[in-house]
């Protein structure tokens, strides 16, 4: 048995989106892993921010994980893929147990940290002084 991680959800937090993983992908064979490990170690990448190789040991195989990442990551017509569907899925259901409303009613917003691209003909951006100056022709 691994060692949990903070990145884990549960397993009856899992039952509620284990449908949504199981159809994204026909089957032909038993599965010998099982789908919460893979799904834990895809939490685990997207949280830490980790490459794939740097997956911990107790995790399945980071070839294993990866492989259904890309196949939960595709995306349908509507441009949403199964893992956008489950995670959506697996937040309304937090915020509601703590009595929260489903979808959040605010976005904060560093407008620092964002670059202006309309202007990028008049201004320029130096990225040692990591601020935009205007242009003089």
């Amino acid at each position: 048995m691994r060692k949990t991680y903070p990145s884990d959800i549960n397993r009856t937090q899992f039952e509620l989106i284990k449908d949504e993983l199981e159809t994204a992908k026909k089957t032909t064979r038993p599965r010998k892993i099982d789908l919460y490990e893979i799904f834990c170690a895809i939490l685990y990448v997207l949280k830490n921010g980790i490459t794939w190789r740097a997956l911990p040991h107790d995790y399945p195989d980071w070839k294993l994980v990866y492989y259904y990442n890309t196949i939960w990551g595709e995306k349908n017509e509507a441009g949403l893929s199964v893992l956008d569907c489950v995670l959506t899925k697996l937040r309304e259901m937090e915020r509601y147990c703590n009595g929260r409303e489903a979808a959040p009613s605010m976005l904060i917003a560093d407008s620092k940290t964002i670059q202006n691209a309309d202007t990028a003909e008049e201004k320029g951006y130096d990225g040692g002084k990591k601020k935009a100056e205007s242009k003089s022709i």
